[in-house]
């Protein structure tokens, strides 16, 4: 029983916003055992508030099923009280799973790759966010780093609390920009942990008198923030699987076709992955975002990054990194998605992709394919897509659609700069 008055039961949906029921805590056994309620509709609220027009309407009802794994803890802070979260999986009411269930999703993929290829896959997501409320400092200073205490120090400490294992806490390039990493671990594991990260950092900010964003482009004109999915693979005896010093970047053979899935549906992986109104602004050239669909050695501009590692353990730190991912996605169908477009790349025998060399000029990656240079037409690709399209059970794909179509409705004929500022104001 925790000393908190209340426990946070959780979701995150379609619009990467955290969600749920707080109960008392003196009802936390029988939450855990039980569940609270929830609605289908819910799956299609907006970034902006309103429900989007969806398969579900008035009917249903389905239950949040915490997972007693993800308990994070928040401490009472002076005169705001503590509380505990849960993340849930929503379940049908005989606690059966619900297809439209974006954790489900995640979990079903990691199964999917377990059984097929005998490997476990591993993941970290790095997150770039802006606070403000702080005086103006140089890119990656350690004025920066200082000028964030004591919320810096608060932050690592509450997420090690947490059990959440912080990696790195670092000034970063954009104005009042920083970045947290954590840990690799297990996939869904890992993508808990994202969707823990992103509130226990906008609480804490709230609290310390600062104002956490998350927006993955606060100006038109400035530095954007993203967020890069780390993936690795361990086989059955724990070894690196992606690793083969005598291949091309390193990468093995399942790499390699791996990675080619993620490539061949880029497009489409990018309608789940950078999932605002202006997610596709900061997708282009000489932004280090993603400036087009290859595959490469220690190039930032890339959509997919070979990640090196060092010294002895070099197989085990070596991991591909996705760089087209922004916090406007939910990490359960970012990661999910990835996952299955790469067992497609294995499963459908895709040839193998070119690895360009960190020597690689601007003029020899001017053919490498673009990324959609909008939502919509990302949204489009997704629907043409018919293997990605095949990932989603048909009600989550209609409602994903038209969730981020409402979205993008909302903000019909604002500038970029108009829609960057509502974005921010979300996330």
């Amino acid at each position: 029983m925790t000393a908190a008055p209340t426990v946070f039961v959780a979701t995150c949906d379609l619009a990467a916003q955290l969600r749920g029921r707080a109960v008392p805590a003196s009802r936390e056994e029988a939450v855990l055992r039980s569940g609270t309620g929830w609605v289908p509709a819910d799956l299609a609220i907006t970034c902006f508030g309103p429900i989007a027009e969806n398969v579900f309407g008035s009917a249903g009802d389905l239950r949040l099923m915490p997972d007693p794994a993800t308990r994070v803890d928040v401490p009472a802070d002076e005169d705001v009280p503590g509380t505990r979260i849960y993340l849930a999986d929503q379940t049908l009411p005989d606690g059966t799973p619900w297809e439209c269930c974006p954790r489900t999703f995640l979990a079903a993929a990691v199964a999917e790759l377990q059984a097929e290829l005998g490997v476990t896959a591993v993941a970290s997501f790095e997150h770039e966010f802006t606070l403000a409320g702080l005086p103006s400092t140089p890119p990656f200073s350690f004025a920066r780093y200082r000028t964030a205490e004591p919320f810096g120090s608060d932050l690592v400490t509450l997420l090690q609390d947490a059990g959440l294992a912080p990696e790195t806490w670092l000034p970063e390039y954009g104005d009042a920009q920083h970045e947290i990493t954590l840990s690799p671990a297990e996939a869904r594991t890992a993508a808990d942990r994202a969707v823990l990260l992103r509130e226990l950092v906008r609480d804490l900010a709230r609290r310390r008198g600062l104002r956490a964003g998350f927006a993955p482009l606060p100006d038109p004109s400035g530095s954007g923030s993203g967020v890069h999915i780390h993936l690795s693979f361990r086989d059955a005896a724990g070894r690196p699987a992606l690793y083969d010093p005598d291949r091309p970047g390193g990468l093995s053979e399942l790499g390699a076709r791996f990675s080619a899935g993620i490539l061949r549906h880029a497009p489409a992986l990018a309608a789940v992955t950078a999932a605002s109104p202006v997610s596709f602004l900061r997708l282009t050239p000489h932004r280090w975002s993603a400036g087009g669909v290859f595959l490469a050695e220690r190039n930032r501009e890339a959509m997919l990054r070979i990640c090196p590692g060092t010294g002895p353990d070099a197989g085990a730190q070596f991991n591909l990194e996705y760089r087209a991912a922004d916090a406007t996605a939910n990490p359960w169908l970012a990661l999910g998605v990835l996952l299955r477009a790469g067992l497609e790349g294995i499963r459908r025998g895709y040839p193998e992709p070119t690895v360009w060399p960190e020597s690689a000029t601007e003029a020899e990656l001017a053919a490498v394919p673009p990324l959609p240079k909008t939502q919509e037409e990302a949204l489009k690709a997704l629907e043409d897509d018919e293997v990605v399209r095949g990932f989603f059970a048909p009600d989550l794909l209609t409602t994903y659609l038209a969730v981020k179509r409402a979205e993008l409705a909302a903000l019909d004929g604002m500038s970029d700069a108009v829609r960057c500022r509502r974005i921010a104001d979300v996330h």
